[in-house]
């Protein structure tokens, strides 16, 4: 037994922990374990990877790169892999995953069954669009082979599936050529929502990858900071310094309070409208800012912290995210490094995927109990009377009537889960 937590350190329930080393083992390594759920490297925020008093499938083990074809950029591994491991070592042969989210400390197993997305969702859509081939096993032991041109509908109901299909424990994945690790960048200061969707459309027409910092406290205005970067062909900058630092004490209180997110959010504005303009970045400083922080989420405090990621269509997209920002901004509560961006249009792979055509906001929230509850109510009223979702791998609280009604698809979902397992996001959800 063991005591686990999830990325918001909400809380610490005790699971059975069963690893798992040997990809070809897994049908006879979890046979008597149900119910269980998979867990990779603890990056999912909420309970989407947390089984309360049940069994958790530890996937770490299986971290084996099996096959690679330098010619086509065709790699096979198994789920535990961390994304970190294939940026690592692949980059310097010319070929980078084509999607990855905001930390590349997870692992394979939990960027399919999340189906996660990055900044360039308008050029190589999420993480399962670049999934060739899965191989699942069932709790009873079925093995399932599935891809897009291959038992099709298990594949999108696996990719986004949030494990609840099977334990994914091999995938192939279609790799995208790079001259190099490098990325030229440009940064904008921006004034408000509309400037920020005036430089998101503009941008994409030559730019991969587009993203931005929003002031989130400011008022419904939403100042920010507007970046976008292509792959560049430099062959010759300072190699990057790939030490990491660590939260050094779990602070008693939250260190993101009003006080704390004002004066951050207005020195990080004026510090970076005073640097704006085009530079180069290494590939790992600019999509994984965070990353060199190890256990940043301790700033939170004792009680942990929420985020609250939703996609809104486009056509009510700039009022809900206005009204948004002004329920948070009259709430004193906020995030350090709120992050708004654009999703392209284009079919998702999974059923229970994400992304959809519109605006995405992503903001942390210290768990501050009935006072956080309220303005999550209040925000969910504006996501459901706009039609939008809530993104499940960063969620522990959403209410079901959102969830039912922000993936259509969670009917037709259900006719492929495994009855052996579930998490607590499951239950909560859909029931088992």
């Amino acid at each position: 037994m063991g005591m686990v937590n999830s990325w918001g350190r909400l809380g610490k329930p005790e699971h059975r922990l069963v690893p798992l080393a040997h990809g070809r083992d897994v049908g006879s390594s979890i046979a008597g374990s149900t119910p269980a759920i998979a867990f990779g490297n603890g990056r999912s925020y909420g309970d989407v990877c947390l089984n309360p008093g049940g069994t958790l499938w530890m996937t770490r083990g299986l971290d084996h790169l099996l096959d690679f074809d330098p010619s086509t950029g065709l790699l096979k591994c198994e789920a535990g892999v961390l994304l970190r491991d294939i940026q690592r070592l692949l980059a310097p042969r010319g070929w980078m995953l084509p999607v990855t989210p905001g930390t590349q400390l997870v692992t394979v197993g939990g960027a399919i069954a999340n189906d996660v997305h990055g900044k360039n969702h308008h050029v190589f859509g999420s993480f399962g669009d670049s999934v060739r081939h899965i191989r699942l096993i069932r709790s009873d032991g079925e093995i399932v082979e599935c891809g897009p041109d291959l038992r099709a509908d298990w594949f999108a109901a696996t990719v986004g599936g949030l494990g609840l299909t099977g334990i994914i424990a091999e995938a192939w994945i279609q790799l995208r050529p790079v001259e190099g690790p490098w990325m030229d960048t440009e940064s904008i200061p921006y004034s408000d929502v509309s400037e920020f969707l005036s430089l998101s459309d503009r941008s994409e027409q030559e730019w991969e990858h587009t993203v931005s910092w929003i002031d989130c406290i400011g008022g419904s205005a939403g100042r920010g900071i507007f970046m976008r970067a292509n792959h560049s062909s430099l062959k010759n900058a300072q190699e990057l310094d790939k030490g990491s630092r660590r939260m050094p004490v779990e602070p008693p209180i939250s260190l993101v309070n009003n006080w704390s997110l004002r004066v951050f959010n207005a020195l990080y504005f004026h510090a970076n409208k005073w640097k704006s303009g085009p530079g180069v970045a290494h590939y790992e400083k600019f999509f994984y800012p965070l990353d060199n922080l190890l256990e940043w989420n301790k700033m939170y405090g004792p009680r942990g912290f929420y985020q609250y990621q939703c996609v809104i269509p486009r056509a009510s997209g700039q009022d809900a995210v206005e009204r948004m920002l002004r329920e948070i901004s009259r709430s004193a509560e906020g995030s350090f490094l709120a992050v708004l961006k654009t999703f392209g249009d284009r079919p998702a792979p999974g059923m229970l995927s994400f992304p959809m055509p519109g605006i995405t906001l992503a903001l942390d929230f210290p768990n501050r109990g009935v006072r956080t509850e309220a303005l999550f109510r209040r925000l969910d009223s504006i996501v459901r009377e706009a039609g939008g979702r809530i993104y499940m791998a960063k969620d522990a609280r959403m209410p079901r009537d959102i969830f039912e009604a922000g993936y259509p698809r969670f009917r037709e979902f259900l006719a492929f889960r495994d009855k052996g397992i579930s998490s607590a996001m499951s239950r909560r959800l859909m029931g088992s």
